[in-house]
């Protein structure tokens, strides 16, 4: 890794770097006055590759991430941040959005649950509205978008109560052929993250991953307590405890809607966010009990395996298995 920037320092004789505001496997974030443009603040996402990749693959990585980005400069929509330039220094690369000012809302979870409160359903679930806006619009473009990394921390509140759905790390573009092009590799936040998008490959992580993470986020903002991982839930599915246990105050409704986007087989959540906005505001009555498993049986485990995504899902979990067994061996 190159050291972080400086400062002072000015990029592209325009941005000028004011502080270092986040970090991540791919890099550093900044914030930075526009000096073309007086009073403008605005927040540098920073990519670095890594030089132990072979010259073309990482010449490769470069230019889909500077063709692909040119799809979120397009993006217009109020809970989005806009993307306004792109550009490369040196081994970096760099994407130029409007600066988020505003706290997150894991802080204010975080500082609920020291006050020994809950935020109030209502509240969460008018944010929750404003993020199925902003996924609804990711998704609905030609081809979709999907986010991959929705969790408290990357949901901010404005001054005047906008949610905007910030960080597009790992942000993919779900091609025409279903050949899916990741702009930033990564695996998302594991206690956000579907079975599905565990393991590398994201072969099969669709806008259901989405819906997945966002039902996650909504536990967590409810209840005070991160939900239980896939991973977990997996092999034990019984270590996800309903919302209404843990804050009696959450009504059924927003109960059964949160836990139904969570199923662990995407094939069992809504399927739209539309679908999820419905049951979790509307009047559409999500399914009663969380589905935690395939309730339709194959004749066979070969029948099981011919399912692209029931092999994704069976290779994830039995890597992850293996992976335990090895860490409790070495210990």
């Amino acid at each position: 890794m190159l050291p972080p920037l400086k400062n002072g320092e000015v990029l592209r004789g325009r941005y000028k770097i004011r502080e270092r505001i986040g970090q991540g496997g791919m890099g550093s974030i900044y914030l930075a006055d526009d000096t073309r443009l007086k009073g403008r603040e605005c927040a540098l996402k920073e990519i670095e590759y890594d030089r132990a990749l072979p010259d073309n693959i990482r010449d490769e990585a470069r230019e889909q991430f500077l063709n692909e980005a040119t799809v979120l400069a397009r993006l217009d929509h109020p809970n989005l941040p806009k993307v306004s330039d792109i550009f490369s220094n040196g081994p970096r690369d760099y994407l130029v959005m409007d600066y988020v000012p505003g706290s997150d809302l894991r802080a204010m979870m975080l500082e609920a649950r020291r006050a020994k409160k809950f935020l109030p359903e209502k509240e969460v679930l008018a944010w929750g509205d404003q993020i199925a806006n902003a996924l609804n619009f990711l998704h609905s473009q030609a081809p979709p978008i999907v986010h991959r990394d929705i969790k408290p921390s990357n949901l901010k509140l404005m001054p005047h109560g906008l949610i905007k759905l910030v960080d597009f790390g790992l942000v993919k573009i779900l091609a025409p052929d279903e050949v899916t092009i990741t702009i930033i590799q990564g695996q998302g936040t594991a206690l956000y993250t579907p079975l599905e998008q565990y393991g590398g490959s994201d072969a099969h992580t669709d806008i259901r991953s989405d819906i997945y993470a966002f039902g996650a986020t909504l536990y967590h903002l409810l209840t005070n307590e991160p939900p239980a991982d896939a991973r977990s839930r997996f092999l034990n599915p019984e270590n996800l405890i309903p919302l209404r246990q843990i804050n009696p105050a959450v009504s059924p409704r927003a109960e059964r809607a949160v836990l139904w986007a969570m199923s662990l087989h995407p094939d069992e959540r809504p399927q739209s966010i539309a679908d999820f906005r419905q049951a979790l505001l509307g009047h559409h009555e999500p399914p009663t009990h969380p589905l935690t498993a395939r309730r339709i049986q194959p004749q066979s485990v070969w029948d099981y395996l011919s399912n692209p995504t029931e092999t994704t899902l069976a290779w994830s979990a039995a890597g992850l298995l293996l992976l335990s067994l090895l860490a409790t061996l070495a210990r």
